[in-house]
């Protein structure tokens, strides 16, 4: 199985170096739910609990390979290190695996992430980046002997623009292409090359790319599974298992302001106005699909969210974020949660994005194609049919991940109900 990823940075660098060094014996995949996560079956009083790895088939790290494109030539090992996500003497003991993997030319336009500069980058109208992207593809495929092959999106955050009229239908997006249309962005670019070959995508970044009607026409012509977008880490993460706990238990919610500092590639491309607005965006849905305000007025009704993101170089890849949550209990009395979260952002990156791209293998192997909202586990922003609502709750989001692959295993469903281990539960109405 290859795994090819747009941006081969910090994100990417964390994702391969790991994955080495899990095969030397080196290090444990924390974080990885394939990995380490384990999966009820059948009643609780069965006892089967084994590890996700061994309930579905998923690709062996042994037989993955990783390639990837990048507006930066440094190979992978050289680009680790200057993101200084792992520490020097991991890197060097994987040294010799990770300075094979040197990056192909990116398809890149300044205009989508300005803050970001590079010369390693293909030339020609977006027909002529798009044909090559997919020769890339094919041949890295071929060159490594691959049966099968999933593109993540790794790359920077590009800036915030709704859908127009050459994202409406494939016919129209395949002219925009024809015509070098820039409202065609690069990670479009990637995602089209990928399905219209039948190879699995996924967008990690709050990007427009395949929730848009053209794209998700081509993945449905040609069988094949997406999921997006934006990795779910750090900041968000946090609101998603807080959330819910207060909703639960009915407690009100009056504002949450939100501050992060962040000094690796990411925090330097979310620097510029344009691409914060992407990344605001997809974190400020976040709690408005677990409050549901609409339907809670008492509760969430009034609630004032805000987010910021500051570029501060000398944390490099290490983020600090700040909440204060301002909530109401019992009569409307006032509390505050105050949280101050120093986290890695490509430490807790990583495993997501290799989750994803093992399940979204998982998933073409089955014959699902599509949206699949059953991956929305991992992401900030889930992809849903068009109409259909978010569910952002980590936990829903669990169970929904765990059922499927019950599903797609022939597993019971689990529901949770329980009553069937109470006989006396109905006694009374049975007499």
């Amino acid at each position: 199985m290859g795994i090819l990823m747009p941006g081969l940075g910090a994100v990417a660098t964390t994702i391969i170096a790991g994955v080495e060094a899990v095969k030397k014996g080196i290090s444990k995949p924390i974080g990885s739910h394939t990995q380490m996560g384990t999966i009820r079956l059948g009643k609780r009083t069965e006892n089967r609990n084994p590890k996700i790895k061994d309930f579905v088939p998923l690709a062996d790290f042994n037989d993955i390979v990783f390639g990837g494109w990048d507006v930066f030539e440094d190979n992978v090992y050289d680009a680790a290190t200057k993101a200084e996500v792992l520490e020097a003497g991991l890197l060097y003991s994987i040294k010799e695996d990770l300075e094979k993997i040197v990056p192909m030319k990116a398809a890149f336009d300044i205009n989508y992430a300005k803050n970001l500069t590079g010369t390693h980058v293909k030339s020609g109208t977006r027909l002529e980046m798009v044909n090559e992207l997919m020769e890339d593809i094919k041949n890295f495929k071929e060159q490594h002997g691959l049966d099968r092959v999933v593109v993540l999106w790794t790359g920077s955050t590009e800036i915030y623009y709704e859908p127009t009229d050459v994202h409406s239908t494939l016919a129209k997006f395949e002219a925009g292409l024809a015509a070098d249309d820039k409202l065609i962005a690069p990670s479009m670019l990637y995602a089209y090359a990928a399905l219209k070959l039948g190879v699995p995508f996924v967008n990690g970044a709050p990007n427009l790319t395949v929730d848009t009607a053209a794209l998700m026409e081509l993945a449905k012509l040609t069988k094949t599974p997406i999921a997006g977008k934006d990795f779910k880490t750090g900041q968000t993460l946090m609101k998603t298992i807080l959330a819910p706990g207060l909703a639960a238990r009915s407690l009100g919610v009056r504002g949450w302001f939100s501050t992060n500092i962040l000094g690796n590639r990411d925090g330097l491309v979310l620097d510029d106005p344009d691409n914060f607005k992407t990344k605001e965006v997809s974190k400020l849905g976040v709690l408005e699909d677990i409050f549901k305000p609409e339907d809670n007025p008492d509760l969430y009704g009034d609630i004032f969210h805000k987010i910021r993101i500051n570029y501060y170089p000398p944390h490099g890849d290490s983020k600090e974020s700040w909440d204060n949550i301002d909530i109401f209990g019992w009569l409307g009395y006032k509390m505050q949660i105050k949280i101050n979260f120093l986290c890695r952002d490509s430490i807790l990156a990583a495993p997501v994005a290799l989750d994803l791209a093992l399940f979204i293998d998982l998933a073409k192997r089955a014959g699902m194609s599509g949206i699949q909202e059953w991956l929305s586990f991992y992401l900030k922003s889930p992809q849903t049919a068009p109409g259909l609502h978010a569910e952002n709750d980590i936990f829903k989001q669990l169970i929904k991940l765990e059922n499927t692959l019950r599903y797609l295993m022939g597993e019971d469903l689990i529901t949770h109900l329980g009553l069937d281990y109470y006989d006396d539960v109905f006694a009374d109405q049975q007499q």
